[in-house]
Protein backbone atom coordinates (compact mmCIF):
# COMPACT_ATOMS: atom_id res chain seq x y z
CA UNK A 1 0.00 0.00 0.00
CA UNK A 2 1.18 3.21 -1.01
CA UNK A 3 2.16 5.75 2.41
CA UNK A 4 -0.31 8.39 2.94
CA UNK A 5 1.67 11.83 2.13
CA UNK A 6 1.90 14.97 4.54
CA UNK A 7 -0.22 17.66 3.23
CA UNK A 8 1.50 21.09 2.92
CA UNK A 9 -0.73 23.98 1.55
CA UNK A 10 1.87 24.88 -0.91
CA UNK A 11 2.64 21.99 -2.78
CA UNK A 12 1.32 21.10 -6.17
CA UNK A 13 -1.52 19.25 -6.98
CA UNK A 14 -0.12 15.90 -8.64
CA UNK A 15 2.30 14.11 -6.47
CA UNK A 16 5.26 12.09 -7.15
CA UNK A 17 5.96 8.45 -7.02
CA UNK A 18 4.66 6.53 -4.14
CA UNK A 19 6.58 5.05 -1.81
CA UNK A 20 5.93 1.66 0.12
CA UNK A 21 4.42 2.08 3.76
CA UNK A 22 5.74 0.39 6.33
CA UNK A 23 3.59 -1.85 7.93
CA UNK A 24 3.99 -0.54 11.62
CA UNK A 25 2.96 3.01 10.07
CA UNK A 26 -0.57 0.98 8.60
CA UNK A 27 -1.60 -0.26 11.64
CA UNK A 28 -1.24 3.23 13.87
CA UNK A 29 -2.01 5.66 11.26
CA UNK A 30 0.13 8.90 9.76
CA UNK A 31 3.02 10.03 12.54
CA UNK A 32 4.13 13.47 11.45
CA UNK A 33 2.29 16.31 12.71
CA UNK A 34 -0.05 17.91 9.94
CA UNK A 35 0.51 21.86 9.58
CA UNK A 36 -1.54 24.74 10.37
CA UNK A 37 -1.78 25.57 6.45
CA UNK A 38 -3.19 21.75 5.97
CA UNK A 39 -5.33 22.03 9.17
CA UNK A 40 -7.14 25.56 7.55
CA UNK A 41 -7.63 24.53 4.30
CA UNK A 42 -9.30 20.88 5.64
CA UNK A 43 -11.36 23.16 7.96
CA UNK A 44 -12.37 25.52 4.73
CA UNK A 45 -13.68 22.51 3.12
CA UNK A 46 -15.35 20.49 5.55
CA UNK A 47 -17.27 23.87 5.90
CA UNK A 48 -18.49 24.13 2.36
CA UNK A 49 -19.18 20.24 2.97
CA UNK A 50 -21.36 21.07 5.64
CA UNK A 51 -23.11 23.96 4.18
CA UNK A 52 -24.08 21.98 1.12
CA UNK A 53 -26.41 19.49 3.44
CA UNK A 54 -27.34 22.01 5.82
CA UNK A 55 -28.45 25.17 3.81
CA UNK A 56 -31.06 23.08 2.53
CA UNK A 57 -32.30 21.19 5.46
CA UNK A 58 -32.91 23.91 7.84
CA UNK A 59 -33.96 26.38 6.11
CA UNK A 60 -34.80 25.94 1.69
CA UNK A 61 -36.11 22.52 1.57
CA UNK A 62 -39.08 22.74 3.94
CA UNK A 63 -40.21 26.35 2.80
CA UNK A 64 -39.82 24.92 -1.07
CA UNK A 65 -42.06 21.72 0.42
CA UNK A 66 -44.64 24.28 2.23
CA UNK A 67 -45.16 26.05 -1.25
CA UNK A 68 -45.70 23.14 -3.37
CA UNK A 69 -48.35 21.18 -0.96
CA UNK A 70 -49.55 24.03 1.97
CA UNK A 71 -48.37 23.88 5.36
CA UNK A 72 -50.76 21.06 6.93
CA UNK A 73 -49.56 18.33 4.07
CA UNK A 74 -46.06 19.65 3.93
CA UNK A 75 -44.99 17.81 7.13
CA UNK A 76 -46.13 14.28 5.73
CA UNK A 77 -44.64 15.48 2.32
CA UNK A 78 -41.00 16.68 3.92
CA UNK A 79 -41.05 13.31 5.99
CA UNK A 80 -41.29 11.62 2.48
CA UNK A 81 -38.29 13.53 0.87
CA UNK A 82 -35.85 13.76 3.89
CA UNK A 83 -36.51 10.03 4.71
CA UNK A 84 -35.96 8.61 1.49
CA UNK A 85 -32.87 10.60 0.91
CA UNK A 86 -31.36 9.99 4.01
CA UNK A 87 -32.01 6.32 3.21
CA UNK A 88 -30.20 6.42 -0.07
CA UNK A 89 -27.53 8.13 1.99
CA UNK A 90 -27.16 5.52 4.42
CA UNK A 91 -25.79 3.53 1.25
CA UNK A 92 -24.22 5.81 -0.83
CA UNK A 93 -21.83 6.39 2.05
CA UNK A 94 -20.01 3.38 2.96
CA UNK A 95 -20.35 1.99 -0.73
CA UNK A 96 -18.30 5.47 -2.43
CA UNK A 97 -16.40 5.31 0.97
CA UNK A 98 -15.30 2.06 -0.42
CA UNK A 99 -14.46 3.11 -4.00
CA UNK A 100 -12.38 5.97 -2.49
CA UNK A 101 -10.31 3.28 -0.68
CA UNK A 102 -10.17 1.27 -4.02
CA UNK A 103 -9.27 4.51 -6.32
CA UNK A 104 -5.77 4.43 -7.96
CA UNK A 105 -5.68 7.29 -10.07
CA UNK A 106 -3.35 10.01 -11.30
CA UNK A 107 -5.28 12.01 -8.74
CA UNK A 108 -5.21 10.01 -5.77
CA UNK A 109 -7.62 8.34 -3.58
CA UNK A 110 -9.34 10.64 -2.22
CA UNK A 111 -9.16 13.95 -4.65
CA UNK A 112 -11.85 12.02 -7.49
CA UNK A 113 -14.57 11.90 -5.33
CA UNK A 114 -14.38 15.28 -3.71
CA UNK A 115 -14.93 16.68 -7.69
CA UNK A 116 -17.45 13.77 -8.41
CA UNK A 117 -19.48 14.24 -5.39
CA UNK A 118 -19.28 18.41 -5.58
CA UNK A 119 -20.49 18.76 -8.90
CA UNK A 120 -23.26 15.39 -8.82
CA UNK A 121 -24.65 17.05 -5.89
CA UNK A 122 -25.04 20.54 -6.62
CA UNK A 123 -27.02 19.25 -9.75
CA UNK A 124 -29.35 17.63 -7.36
CA UNK A 125 -29.90 21.00 -5.71
CA UNK A 126 -30.39 22.70 -8.56
CA UNK A 127 -32.97 20.16 -9.81
CA UNK A 128 -34.66 20.82 -6.40
CA UNK A 129 -35.04 24.45 -6.95
CA UNK A 130 -35.93 24.41 -10.40
CA UNK A 131 -38.45 21.64 -9.21
CA UNK A 132 -42.65 22.17 -9.77
CA UNK A 133 -43.99 18.93 -7.98
CA UNK A 134 -43.52 17.32 -4.82
CA UNK A 135 -41.81 13.83 -7.33
CA UNK A 136 -38.97 16.29 -8.51
CA UNK A 137 -38.12 17.70 -5.11
CA UNK A 138 -37.55 14.31 -3.97
CA UNK A 139 -35.27 12.82 -7.36
CA UNK A 140 -33.70 16.30 -7.07
CA UNK A 141 -32.59 15.59 -3.10
CA UNK A 142 -32.17 12.24 -4.07
CA UNK A 143 -29.70 12.80 -6.66
CA UNK A 144 -27.78 15.56 -3.54
CA UNK A 145 -28.02 12.83 -0.99
CA UNK A 146 -26.48 10.24 -2.99
CA UNK A 147 -23.54 12.70 -4.71
CA UNK A 148 -22.90 14.82 -1.65
CA UNK A 149 -22.29 11.17 0.43
CA UNK A 150 -19.72 10.86 -1.73
CA UNK A 151 -17.66 13.92 -1.25
CA UNK A 152 -18.65 13.29 2.14
CA UNK A 153 -16.75 9.87 2.53
CA UNK A 154 -13.31 11.16 1.21
CA UNK A 155 -13.57 14.26 3.09
CA UNK A 156 -13.69 12.39 6.34
CA UNK A 157 -11.33 9.99 5.39
CA UNK A 158 -8.65 12.39 5.46
CA UNK A 159 -8.47 12.68 8.95
CA UNK A 160 -6.89 8.97 9.14
CA UNK A 161 -4.76 9.63 6.36
CA UNK A 162 -3.76 12.31 7.18
CA UNK A 163 -3.94 13.12 11.02
CA UNK A 164 -1.53 11.59 13.47
CA UNK A 165 -3.05 10.05 16.64
CA UNK A 166 -1.65 12.60 18.82
CA UNK A 167 -3.42 15.89 16.78
CA UNK A 168 -6.90 14.06 16.45
CA UNK A 169 -8.43 15.43 19.73
CA UNK A 170 -7.54 18.80 18.25
CA UNK A 171 -8.11 18.60 14.36
CA UNK A 172 -11.39 17.31 15.25
CA UNK A 173 -12.37 20.49 17.43
CA UNK A 174 -11.27 22.68 14.50
CA UNK A 175 -13.45 20.34 12.59
CA UNK A 176 -16.45 20.71 15.46
CA UNK A 177 -16.69 24.22 14.26
CA UNK A 178 -17.52 23.83 10.55
CA UNK A 179 -21.18 23.20 11.52
CA UNK A 180 -22.25 26.15 13.35
CA UNK A 181 -20.10 28.02 10.82
CA UNK A 182 -22.13 26.57 7.89
CA UNK A 183 -25.16 26.85 9.58
CA UNK A 184 -25.09 30.32 10.85
CA UNK A 185 -23.75 31.29 6.83
CA UNK A 186 -26.33 28.63 4.97
CA UNK A 187 -29.59 30.43 7.29
CA UNK A 188 -27.72 33.82 6.90
CA UNK A 189 -26.92 33.79 3.05
CA UNK A 190 -30.60 32.19 2.57
CA UNK A 191 -32.39 34.57 4.68
CA UNK A 192 -30.41 37.60 2.44
CA UNK A 193 -32.11 36.04 -0.81
CA UNK A 194 -35.62 35.30 0.67
CA UNK A 195 -37.99 35.68 -2.22
CA UNK A 196 -35.56 34.33 -4.95
CA UNK A 197 -35.60 30.48 -4.91
CA UNK A 198 -32.96 29.63 -7.51
CA UNK A 199 -30.00 31.88 -5.27
CA UNK A 200 -31.40 30.52 -1.54
CA UNK A 201 -30.52 27.16 -3.07
CA UNK A 202 -27.38 28.02 -4.90
CA UNK A 203 -25.60 30.64 -3.06
CA UNK A 204 -24.69 27.61 -0.56
CA UNK A 205 -23.39 25.56 -3.48
CA UNK A 206 -21.44 28.39 -5.19
CA UNK A 207 -19.36 29.05 -1.04
CA UNK A 208 -19.21 26.12 -0.31
CA UNK A 209 -18.22 24.94 -3.55
CA UNK A 210 -15.45 26.64 -3.56
CA UNK A 211 -13.58 25.61 -0.28
CA UNK A 212 -14.14 21.78 -1.47
CA UNK A 213 -12.18 22.82 -4.83
CA UNK A 214 -9.33 24.84 -3.18
CA UNK A 215 -8.91 21.78 -0.60
CA UNK A 216 -8.82 19.52 -3.74
CA UNK A 217 -6.05 21.74 -5.86
CA UNK A 218 -3.71 21.50 -2.54
CA UNK A 219 -4.18 18.09 -1.20
CA UNK A 220 -1.31 15.67 -1.20
CA UNK A 221 -3.39 12.65 -1.63
CA UNK A 222 -2.74 9.09 -0.68
CA UNK A 223 -1.77 7.14 -3.78
CA UNK A 224 -2.70 3.14 -4.23
CA UNK A 225 -1.12 1.50 -6.70
CA UNK A 226 -3.23 -0.52 -9.38
CA UNK A 227 -1.78 -3.59 -7.92
CA UNK A 228 -2.66 -3.56 -4.75
CA UNK A 229 -6.20 -3.19 -5.40
CA UNK A 230 -8.70 -6.17 -3.77
CA UNK A 231 -10.30 -8.24 -6.08
CA UNK A 232 -14.09 -7.89 -6.27
CA UNK A 233 -16.10 -10.50 -5.12
CA UNK A 234 -19.72 -10.67 -3.34
CA UNK A 235 -18.43 -10.75 -0.14
CA UNK A 236 -15.83 -7.82 -0.63
CA UNK A 237 -18.44 -6.12 -1.98
CA UNK A 238 -20.64 -7.02 1.26
CA UNK A 239 -18.29 -5.99 3.68
CA UNK A 240 -18.72 -2.26 2.33
CA UNK A 241 -22.32 -1.86 4.42
CA UNK A 242 -21.00 -3.88 7.50
CA UNK A 243 -18.59 -4.43 10.15
CA UNK A 244 -18.71 -7.01 12.42
CA UNK A 245 -19.99 -5.71 15.83
CA UNK A 246 -18.28 -9.24 17.93
CA UNK A 247 -14.87 -8.44 16.32
CA UNK A 248 -15.00 -4.90 16.78
CA UNK A 249 -17.39 -4.14 20.05
CA UNK A 250 -16.22 -0.95 20.27
CA UNK A 251 -16.92 0.31 16.97
CA UNK A 252 -20.53 -1.10 17.24
CA UNK A 253 -20.76 1.19 20.79
CA UNK A 254 -19.69 3.83 19.11
CA UNK A 255 -22.00 3.34 16.26
CA UNK A 256 -25.04 3.21 18.99
CA UNK A 257 -23.96 6.55 20.34
CA UNK A 258 -23.68 8.28 17.26
CA UNK A 259 -26.98 7.01 15.88
CA UNK A 260 -28.96 8.48 18.97
CA UNK A 261 -27.41 11.58 19.24
CA UNK A 262 -27.61 12.13 15.78
CA UNK A 263 -31.63 10.98 15.76
CA UNK A 264 -31.90 13.65 18.27
CA UNK A 265 -30.42 16.01 16.26
CA UNK A 266 -32.35 15.31 13.24
CA UNK A 267 -35.80 16.05 14.77
CA UNK A 268 -34.56 19.29 15.78
CA UNK A 269 -33.36 19.96 12.55
CA UNK A 270 -35.95 18.77 10.29
CA UNK A 271 -38.54 19.84 12.40
CA UNK A 272 -37.60 23.41 13.76
CA UNK A 273 -39.37 25.29 11.07
CA UNK A 274 -43.00 23.50 11.41
CA UNK A 275 -41.69 23.95 15.44
CA UNK A 276 -42.15 27.80 14.90
CA UNK A 277 -45.00 27.48 12.72
CA UNK A 278 -47.09 26.00 14.81
CA UNK A 279 -45.92 25.26 18.47
CA UNK A 280 -45.28 28.89 18.61
CA UNK A 281 -47.36 30.57 16.34
CA UNK A 282 -44.83 32.40 14.23
CA UNK A 283 -45.18 33.86 10.79
CA UNK A 284 -43.72 31.64 7.53
CA UNK A 285 -41.98 35.29 6.78
CA UNK A 286 -40.40 35.43 10.29
CA UNK A 287 -38.96 31.82 10.59
CA UNK A 288 -36.04 32.25 8.22
CA UNK A 289 -34.92 35.39 10.66
CA UNK A 290 -35.59 33.55 13.58
CA UNK A 291 -34.12 30.47 12.47
CA UNK A 292 -30.90 32.51 11.94
CA UNK A 293 -30.95 34.32 15.05
CA UNK A 294 -31.29 30.79 16.65
CA UNK A 295 -28.20 29.27 14.85
CA UNK A 296 -26.31 32.37 16.12
CA UNK A 297 -26.76 31.28 19.77
CA UNK A 298 -26.36 27.93 19.07
CA UNK A 299 -23.54 27.90 16.64
CA UNK A 300 -21.30 30.61 19.06
CA UNK A 301 -21.77 27.69 22.08
CA UNK A 302 -20.82 24.91 19.66
CA UNK A 303 -17.45 26.78 18.71
CA UNK A 304 -16.61 27.14 22.42
CA UNK A 305 -17.37 24.35 23.05
CA UNK A 306 -15.63 22.38 20.49
CA UNK A 307 -12.34 24.18 20.14
CA UNK A 308 -11.77 23.75 24.31
CA UNK A 309 -13.28 20.41 24.28
CA UNK A 310 -11.12 18.88 21.18
CA UNK A 311 -7.71 20.91 22.90
CA UNK A 312 -8.69 19.09 26.72
CA UNK A 313 -9.14 15.55 25.15
CA UNK A 314 -5.67 15.55 23.78
CA UNK A 315 -4.50 17.37 27.34
CA UNK A 316 -6.44 14.13 29.33
CA UNK A 317 -6.25 11.78 26.94
CA UNK A 318 -9.62 10.70 27.60
CA UNK A 319 -12.61 10.61 24.80
CA UNK A 320 -15.64 8.85 26.63
CA UNK A 321 -15.70 11.37 29.37
CA UNK A 322 -16.48 14.39 26.88
CA UNK A 323 -18.92 12.59 24.37
CA UNK A 324 -21.32 10.86 27.19
CA UNK A 325 -21.11 14.59 29.13
CA UNK A 326 -22.06 16.33 25.68
CA UNK A 327 -24.91 13.47 25.12
CA UNK A 328 -26.40 14.43 28.16
CA UNK A 329 -26.56 18.23 28.01
CA UNK A 330 -28.22 18.01 24.46
CA UNK A 331 -30.09 15.86 25.99
CA UNK A 332 -31.46 18.31 28.27
CA UNK A 333 -31.77 21.08 25.69
CA UNK A 334 -33.74 19.01 24.36
CA UNK A 335 -36.39 18.34 26.83
CA UNK A 336 -35.77 22.62 27.44
CA UNK A 337 -36.92 23.07 23.70
CA UNK A 338 -40.01 20.79 24.49
CA UNK A 339 -40.97 22.89 27.41
CA UNK A 340 -41.13 25.97 25.94
CA UNK A 341 -43.49 28.44 25.49
CA UNK A 342 -41.89 31.47 24.26
CA UNK A 343 -39.26 32.14 21.03
CA UNK A 344 -36.95 33.60 23.50
CA UNK A 345 -36.91 30.42 25.47
CA UNK A 346 -36.12 28.41 22.62
CA UNK A 347 -33.24 30.02 21.46
CA UNK A 348 -32.01 29.52 25.22
CA UNK A 349 -32.60 25.74 24.33
CA UNK A 350 -30.20 26.53 21.57
CA UNK A 351 -27.73 27.79 22.88
CA UNK A 352 -27.42 25.11 26.01
CA UNK A 353 -27.62 22.80 23.18
CA UNK A 354 -25.09 24.00 21.63
CA UNK A 355 -22.70 23.74 24.51
CA UNK A 356 -23.70 19.98 24.16
CA UNK A 357 -23.38 19.26 20.72
CA UNK A 358 -19.97 21.07 19.99
CA UNK A 359 -18.28 18.95 23.00
CA UNK A 360 -19.51 16.14 20.74
CA UNK A 361 -18.71 16.75 17.34
CA UNK A 362 -14.89 17.93 18.97
CA UNK A 363 -14.60 14.72 20.30
CA UNK A 364 -16.54 11.98 18.55
CA UNK A 365 -14.82 12.09 15.22
CA UNK A 366 -11.32 11.31 17.00
CA UNK A 367 -12.54 8.57 19.15
CA UNK A 368 -14.39 6.94 16.06
CA UNK A 369 -10.91 7.25 14.40
CA UNK A 370 -9.53 5.61 17.49
CA UNK A 371 -11.68 2.59 16.99
CA UNK A 372 -11.31 2.14 13.34
CA UNK A 373 -10.33 -1.91 12.55
CA UNK A 374 -8.16 -1.46 10.12
CA UNK A 375 -6.42 1.82 8.99
CA UNK A 376 -6.20 0.77 5.25
CA UNK A 377 -9.94 0.35 4.78
CA UNK A 378 -10.64 3.74 6.74
CA UNK A 379 -13.16 5.22 4.35
CA UNK A 380 -15.20 2.35 3.92
CA UNK A 381 -15.42 2.04 7.75
CA UNK A 382 -15.44 5.72 8.37
CA UNK A 383 -18.42 4.94 6.01
CA UNK A 384 -20.63 2.41 8.10
CA UNK A 385 -20.13 4.51 10.87
CA UNK A 386 -21.31 7.27 8.82
CA UNK A 387 -24.60 5.03 8.40
CA UNK A 388 -24.89 6.38 12.34
CA UNK A 389 -25.05 9.84 10.84
CA UNK A 390 -27.46 9.13 7.92
CA UNK A 391 -29.76 6.65 9.11
CA UNK A 392 -31.08 8.68 11.84
CA UNK A 393 -32.00 11.72 8.83
CA UNK A 394 -34.31 8.85 7.61
CA UNK A 395 -35.98 6.70 10.75
CA UNK A 396 -36.54 10.72 11.92
CA UNK A 397 -39.02 12.05 9.84
CA UNK A 398 -40.34 8.53 9.17
CA UNK A 399 -41.92 7.86 12.93
CA UNK A 400 -42.45 11.80 13.73
CA UNK A 401 -46.14 11.21 12.20
CA UNK A 402 -46.18 8.67 14.48
CA UNK A 403 -45.07 10.63 17.58
CA UNK A 404 -46.95 13.37 16.70
CA UNK A 405 -49.87 11.55 16.62
CA UNK A 406 -49.76 9.83 19.78
CA UNK A 407 -48.74 13.53 21.20
CA UNK A 408 -51.82 15.04 19.55
CA UNK A 409 -49.23 17.00 17.37
CA UNK A 410 -47.60 18.41 20.07
CA UNK A 411 -43.94 19.54 19.01
CA UNK A 412 -43.53 19.31 22.65
CA UNK A 413 -43.47 15.93 22.84
CA UNK A 414 -41.25 15.20 19.53
CA UNK A 415 -38.57 17.28 21.57
CA UNK A 416 -38.95 14.87 24.41
CA UNK A 417 -38.50 11.88 22.66
CA UNK A 418 -35.34 13.51 20.90
CA UNK A 419 -34.19 14.44 23.95
CA UNK A 420 -34.57 10.98 25.53
CA UNK A 421 -32.42 9.52 22.13
CA UNK A 422 -29.30 11.85 23.00
CA UNK A 423 -29.44 10.83 26.94
CA UNK A 424 -29.12 7.14 25.36
CA UNK A 425 -26.70 7.94 23.11
CA UNK A 426 -24.27 8.83 26.57
CA UNK A 427 -24.95 5.43 28.00
CA UNK A 428 -23.85 3.26 24.97
CA UNK A 429 -20.45 5.47 24.88
CA UNK A 430 -19.54 4.04 27.97
CA UNK A 431 -19.86 0.60 26.81
CA UNK A 432 -16.37 1.73 24.55
CA UNK A 433 -12.95 -0.15 26.19
CA UNK A 434 -10.44 0.07 23.89
CA UNK A 435 -9.94 4.43 24.63
CA UNK A 436 -10.52 6.36 27.95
Amino acid sequence: MPEPSRHDAGEPLFVGPVAPRAAEESSIGPRQPVRPGFIALYTLAYVGTVLLFLAPLLVTLSLKVNALVGTHRAPDSLSLVAGVGAFLAMFANPFFGKMSDRTASRLGMRRPWLLIGLLGGSTGILVVALATSIVMVLIGWCVAQVFFNALLAALVAVLPDQVPVAQRGRVAGVLGICLPIASVTGTYVVQRFTGNTLVMFLAPCAIGGFFVLLFAATLTDRRLHAADKPAWSLRELASTFYVNPRRNPDFAWAFTSRFMFVLAYAFLTTFQAYYLLEKLGSAEEDVPRQLFLATVAMSSMVVVASLLGGWLSDRTGRRKAFVCAASVVFGLALFFIALADSYNAFVVGMAVGGVGFGLYTAVDLALVADVLPDPDSAAKDLGVMNIAGALPSSVAPAVAPAILALGHGSYGVLYAVAGACGVLGAGAILRVKRVR
